[in-house]
């Protein structure tokens, strides 16, 4: 018995229907994203290790698939300290490594504040689950040298928009800001070294809930002076009726003395955001704990969040620190990711009706040349055309044709010798 070929774990084969729908979703989202002023690159699928690995990829970069050396010799793999010593290439494992290093090669030929957008697939080592794949699709935007927070303002706006061309409804997108989460933290007592550390822990209350936060932190030994302080904040009464998002929203949900300047402008992003969308309702929410995983955030971090899922559409924020780690000098910059897997099955764009889609059926005794020469006189005209072979079985070829688009075929005898000559029939719904 024949073994069953699969792909390999984490990956997909996509079908001619599937890869149809998927094509629409990413034409709607490109579309949405350069008119808004965003232009579109390309970066290779591998960048050199070593920049994979300079800590800018938080946990992402231990799930980077290597590639190894060329030529390497049985003696130098078993000298080699440690496995990353066998590879100088790497597959990306998101869009944003690669996009900073692309600004940083190409710096010069850009315009002080580049527009970006990239829709690509990207590769990490996961374990293979519902909903978790190996290699999957990221659609990025991201905004560089642009400090002032009318660039998340932009990359909000036009996510928003996005998503509204795409038919998803009840999307609200959390915000925060990395400064402000540091500020918290500093004001319930926990030192500046221990932030990041203890965010780790702060990023699971949406799974573990207070009291399970407050467990791991105690588990992992911090102080406990800050940690009661925390577990005394996340259990103050919440009032029943939240106030409507703007400054004195985020302070009411923050400790006593966090950043003002920094509550003031993430106010103002979300009422420019709001004000943009006119009647299209509200959007933006404040989430004082949203922490976004990838220690390179430095400013206003950003989230998709659905009511019917337990997990984002997708996400982004400030880096302005990363480029500089190319450069040499720093260059402020921002960006928005929308998880492209997760979005495309809460799709229902109909599928692509086009009249121009044509099938010839040919008898068996028709030449080729008489074939070629009928499909070339269609496609000159404009028309998408396939050849097929006359069946025995023709009603099952002819519901194959429908299924994948196709709107008529004409059937073709030898005696058919122009355009002119054949009889279109529609193939029907």
């Amino acid at each position: 018995m024949a073994s069953t070929v699969n792909p390999p774990r984490g990956m997909r084969d996509f079908l001619p229907a599937e890869k149809a729908q998927r094509e629409r979703v990413l034409s709607v989202i490109r579309g949405s994203y350069r008119a808004h002023g965003f232009d579109e690159i390309e970066t290779p699928v591998m960048e050199d290790s070593s920049r994979l690995h300079a800590g800018l990829g938080g946990d992402n970069e231990k799930l980077a698939f290597a590639v190894m050396k060329r030529g390497l010799t049985t003696e130098k793999m078993q000298t080699a300290s440690e496995a990353l010593d066998l590879a100088d290439l790497g597959m990306r494992f998101d869009l944003t490594v690669p996009l900073a290093r692309f600004y940083a090669t190409h710096r010069a030929e850009l315009p002080k504040v580049f527009r970006a957008i990239q829709m690509a697939p990207v590769w990490r080592a996961e374990r293979p689950q519902k909903g978790r794949y190996r290699q999957f699709v990221q659609c990025d935007i991201d905004i560089m040298g642009e400090a002032g927070p009318s660039a998340e303002i932009e990359l909000i706006t036009a996510t928003a928009a996005t998503l509204d061309a795409l038919g998803i409804e009840g999307c609200t997108i959390r915000i925060n800001d990395r400064r402000l989460l540091a500020s918290s933290l500093s004001i319930l007592g926990f030192p500046s070294k221990e932030h990041e550390a203890v965010l780790i822990t702060v990023d699971k209350l949406d799974k573990l809930g207070a009291d399970g936060v407050i467990a791991e932190l105690r588990e992992r030994a911090f102080p406990e002076a800050p940690v009661a302080a925390l577990a005394e904040f996340l259990k103050r009464p919440v009032p029943e009726t939240a106030p409507a998002f703007g400054a004195d929203a985020i302070r009411a949900a923050l400790p006593a003395g966090v950043t003002e300047e920094v509550i003031l402008e993430l106010a103002a992003i979300g009422h420019a955001v709001e004000a943009g969308r006119g009647d299209s309702g509200a959007l933006i929410e404040f989430d004082p704990w949203l922490v976004r995983g990838m220690g390179y955030y430095t400013g206003a971090i950003f989230e998709v969040a659905h009511p019917s899922l337990g997990y984002s559409l997708g996400g982004g924020g400030r880096y302005d620190g990363m480029i500089g780690r190319f450069l040499g000098s720093d260059v402020p910059a921002v960006g928005f990711s929308l998880g492209f897997e997760r979005l495309v099955d809460l799709v229902e764009l109909d599928a692509a009706t086009n009249d121009d889609q044509v099938a010839l059926v040919y008898d068996a005794d028709v030449d080729a040349a008489t074939l070629v020469r009928l499909q070339a006189a269609l496609i000159q005209d404009g028309k998408r055309v396939r050849l097929e072979a006359r069946p025995k079985k023709l009603p099952q070829l002819l519901d194959q044709l429908r299924d994948a688009g196709f709107t008529s075929f004409a059937a073709v005898r030898s005696e058919s010798m122009s355009v002119d000559s054949l009889e279109f029939k529609p193939l029907g719904g």
